[in-house]
């Protein structure tokens, strides 16, 4: 069921990440676990203000909707210029 469920995170964050790319950051899944999507901010994206406000807004919104059993998205390992 898990790996049904990360697929399908997956094929979302691959929608999502060209917009985020237009900006000069990424976003990359690390796991699925309990319900949370842990996911690795690239670029631009680890010293944006806005990360927080595109996290829940944006890239949480749209997996807990789009996935079901997706409840919320956490940050880790962002990674500088890579």
């Amino acid at each position: 069921m898990e790996q049904n469920i990360e697929s399908k995170v997956k094929e979302v964050l691959d929608k999502i990440r060209p917009f985020l790319q237009n900006d000069g950051g990424d976003i990359e899944f690390v796991e699925f676990k309990d319900g949370i999507v842990y996911v690795s901010v690239l670029g631009a994206c680890v010293d944006c203000i806005g990360l927080d406000s595109t996290i829940r807004d944006g890239v949480e919104l749209i997996l807990m909707e789009e996935v079901e059993g997706v409840i919320g998205v956490e940050v880790v390992n962002s990674q500088a210029n890579q």
